[in-house]
Formats: C-alpha cells, sequence, structure tokens
C-alpha cells in the first residue's frame, strides 16, 4: 500500500471553533506527512465548518476550488455594532433592539440577494499598498476600501429570537469573496440598530447541496489523528477526479495526453462539448491528468498534473 504522502487529493475538515485555517493546515502537514497542503478558503478562527484542503498535487487546483460558492449558517445579533463586525470585538455602538421583529427583518432582506456591492472589512486579509488590512487594524489605522460586488443567492431568515438584543439565525450561499460579518453589520445599519455576526459555520463550498465538498463528509481534526495513527488516511482523500466532477470532463488515450503533456492543443472532435473552462483532463484510469480550457473546437492546456 502506498503511504498518504503519495496521494493527491482534496479532505474536507470540520473546523474546529479556537484554530485559524493555517493551524488546521500546520496540523494536517504533519499528519500527512507532507508540505504541500493548502486550503481554498479561510475560516475565522470563531467560525466552524467545511475546510476544503488540498493535498500533494490538488494544491495546483487551489484557485479553482477557492472560487466556488459557499453556502453557510450565521447567527446575527442585533443592537450591537463591534470593530471587527463580529462579537469578538470591542463595542462601538449599542442600542436597544427590543422593537425589532421578525417580519422588520425579512423585509430587509430582498435588498441584500442577488449582485450586491460590499466594502471589505478591516479585519479582512485584502491589501492595501503592501499590507493586509488585518495589518493596519491592528495598528489602529482605518482606511477607504473599495466596494467589490459579490453574489448573494440565498439570504434567508431561519429563526428569530426578540428581545433587548435580538438573535437571527439565517442560511447563506453566496460567492467568493463574500464577508458574512458585513452583511451582518449592513443588515444592521438597515434596521437602524446595528447588528454582529456571532455564530458562523460553513455547511458546503460547491455548485449546490450535491456537492462533495459537504461539512457532512468532513473529518474532526480528532479523528485524522485515529486515523494517522491506524495507517488509514488514505481513505480521506477525496480523488482529484471525484474533486473536479462538476466540471466539463474529457478522457484522452496516451497519444493525445503525451500532446496535452508538451502544452499543445487538440482538436476536441465532439461538438457536444461547448467552451468552456475549466475542464478536468483524464486518462482512461479516471486520474486528472491537466486543467485545460476547451476553445474553438480545441481542447488547451492550462495546467499539467504530473
Amino acid at each position: 500500500m502506498k503511504s498518504v504522502s503519495e496521494h493527491n487529493g482534496i479532505v474536507v475538515v470540520d473546523k474546529p471553533a479556537g484554530m485559524t485555517s493555517h493551524d488546521v493546515v500546520n496540523r494536517m502537514r504533519k499528519m500527512y506527512k507532507t508540505k504541500r497542503v493548502g486550503h481554498t478558503g479561510t475560516l475565522d478562527p470563531d467560525a466552524t465548518g467545511a475546510l476544503v484542503l488540498c493535498v500533494g498535487s490538488a494544491t495546483r487546483l487551489a484557485e479553482f476550488l477557492s472560487a466556488a460558492k459557499k453556502k453557510y449558517e450565521a447567527e446575527f445579533l442585533f443592537g450591537v455594532e463591534t470593530t471587527t463586525q463580529d462579537t469578538s470585538g470591542e463595542i462601538t455602538a449599542a442600542h436597544n433592539a427590543s422593537l425589532l421583529n421578525e417580519n422588520d427583518v425579512q423585509r430587509l432582506l430582498p435588498a441584500f440577494r442577488g449582485t450586491i456591492v460590499q466594502i471589505p472589512p478591516m479585519v479582512s486579509a485584502r491589501h492595501y499598498e503592501g499590507k493586509r488590512l488585518y495589518e493596519l487594524a491592528r495598528e489602529g489605522i482605518v482606511v477607504e476600501r473599495e466596494g467589490r460586488e459579490i453574489e448573494v443567492s440565498l439570504f434567508e431568515l431561519t429563526s428569530f429570537t426578540p428581545g433587548e438584543r435580538p438573535t437571527a439565525s439565517f442560511d447563506i450561499i453566496c460567492s467568493t469573496g463574500t464577508y458574512i460579518r458585513t452583511l451582518a453589520f449592513d443588515l444592521g445599519r438597515a434596521t437602524g440598530v446595528g447588528a454582529s455576526m456571532s455564530k458562523l459555520r460553513r455547511v458546503w463550498v460547491g455548485e449546490n447541496e450535491e456537492t462533495v465538498f459537504h461539512v457532512e463528509n468532513a473529518y474532526s481534526l480528532d479523528e485524522l489523528q485515529l486515523r494517522s495513527e491506524a495507517g488509514t488516511l488514505q481513505e480521506t482523500v477525496i480523488p482529484l477526479s471525484q474533486a473536479t466532477a462538476s466540471w466539463t470532463q474529457v478522457t484522452l488515450d496516451e497519444t493525445d495526453l503525451a500532446l496535452i503533456r508538451q502544452g499543445r492543443f487538440i482538436s476536441t472532435n465532439e461538438n457536444s462539448l461547448a467552451d468552456s473552462y475549466p475542464v478536468a483532463v483524464l486518462n482512461d484510469e479516471a486520474e486528472l491528468c491537466a486543467v485545460a480550457r476547451i476553445l474553438e473546437g480545441t481542447l488547451r492546456p492550462t495546467k499539467v498534473l504530473t
């Protein structure tokens, strides 16, 4: 049996609260005995849920997997604004929000669905003049940030608990680059009483509920540690062909694969294959060999995996 360090694929971890995404990556590097481990989108230390990690040559797919949609279960606390837009920060404004009710929140949600512009929070990892915004925030510096378009395809209220500090739970499906804490902040401003994100759990990463990158398929770090000791970590790795199952997939023989590995374009010879990107190029053993683009009837490699 080949060792886990020879495997290339995706592992979905159910990240616990209290750890950074980088902490999880470091644990994984030790367990899987490789430095080639990377995540496809961070989760805040207080957040939990599906953290999709690339192992081995799968790290070359990180940019594609990072671009996928995400589903979250979130809780917002109304009546409080903080420096970090979540409840871990220092309170900057507080209001009695006892008059806020479920209908008030429901009426505002349509304005936050679809394509909207969001201003990244100061605690984000966005760059500004060579520094991360969170680095500036630690120095007490606040700078102007450009708004960015995001897509919120689902923003649904699932529960509401009234009171002086009401809480509300939401199901959210959004594009990459969306800050849920900023949705909380902006929704709070719209209510007139302010809000902060109090809980966050990532449910899945992909195109829909059927994605393999679902928290239901995730492993806890404790379970991975036990599997590491038992020598069964290889069972946790999702093969690259399965990880790219939602892409257009093309299977080639060795002759055409040799051309792809040389960076050559080849004719698809299949009218059913429309222009698309990314495309998973597989060998006859269903192993991912390259990422390509189909354009004008030709298959054009963009990344070759060994």
